[in-house]
C-alpha cells in the first residue's frame, strides 16, 4: 500500500516562538480531512520559517 503526500502550498513567514502551536492545532483539527502541516526554519535566514501544507 503506497501513501502519496502532495505539497499543496508553501509560504515563508517571520519566525515566532509560538508559531508551532498554530501548526499543532491545525494538524490535530484537520488530520481527518487528509491535511498535514509542517514548519521548518529557513536554512538561509533563521528569522524566517517555512510553513507547508500537505495533502495525504
Amino acid at each position: 500500500m503506497e501513501s502519496k503526500i502532495e505539497v499543496v502550498s508553501t509560504v515563508k513567514v517571520q519566525n515566532s516562538p509560538d508559531l508551532y502551536k498554530i501548526v499543532d492545532a491545525l494538524n490535530r483539527t484537520l488530520k481527518r480531512d487528509d491535511l498535514m502541516f509542517g514548519l521548518a526554519l529557513d536554512q538561509d535566514d533563521q528569522e524566517k520559517a517555512i510553513f507547508t501544507i500537505y495533502r495525504t
